[in-house]
């Protein structure tokens, strides 16, 4: 079918692979043939010309393999751990009374230093007078039981 620009028109049949680009891959170890010759594109001698040889997976050439040099439990890998500012009901006693707490006014009053990814954690120590309402992501079972024996509310916020 011809355009009028006396070029092909793209549609689904007419479309196909560049050239060059389905090269079917040389079969190692097949003889002269397959394009590898003599020692089959695994070069010659050493453990890995051999058949069955190479290694198994984690080793490390001799050297103490990483799955030996980690604590058998307790192992906390840290790139994925979860951050919270974290902040004791008991520098919370700085703020107004029946005031809402929440991450942007602790960081006007410097009760934590930044903002971090998972939000606000609120934990027990300490003790709280005043009613607050506060929001953060996570309230530990006393910093909650603190916070509303002094007649305040503890507001989860996702």
């Amino acid at each position: 079918m011809k355009a009028k620009n006396d070029k092909e028109k793209m549609n689904i049949q007419s479309l196909r692979p560049a050239k060059g680009a389905k090269k079917k891959p040389t079969r190692a170890g097949r003889g002269y043939s397959a394009g590898r010759g003599k020692t089959g594109g695994r070069g010659q001698k050493g453990q890995n010309a051999r058949s069955g040889g190479g290694v198994r997976p984690g080793f490390e050439g001799g050297q103490i393999p990483l799955v030996r040099k980690l604590a058998i439990r307790g192992f906390n890998n840290k790139k994925f751990a979860k951050v919270y500012a974290i902040v004791n009901v008991g520098s919370l006693e700085q703020l107004e009374a029946n005031s809402i707490v929440n991450e942007d006014l602790l960081l006007t009053y410097k009760i934590i230093g930044k903002k971090q990814p998972f939000g606000l954690k609120v934990l027990g120590g300490g003790e709280l007078t005043k009613p607050l309402t506060i929001q953060a992501k996570l309230f530990s079972a006393s910093a909650k039981e603190k916070i509303e024996k002094a007649g305040g509310k503890a507001e989860i916020i996702k």
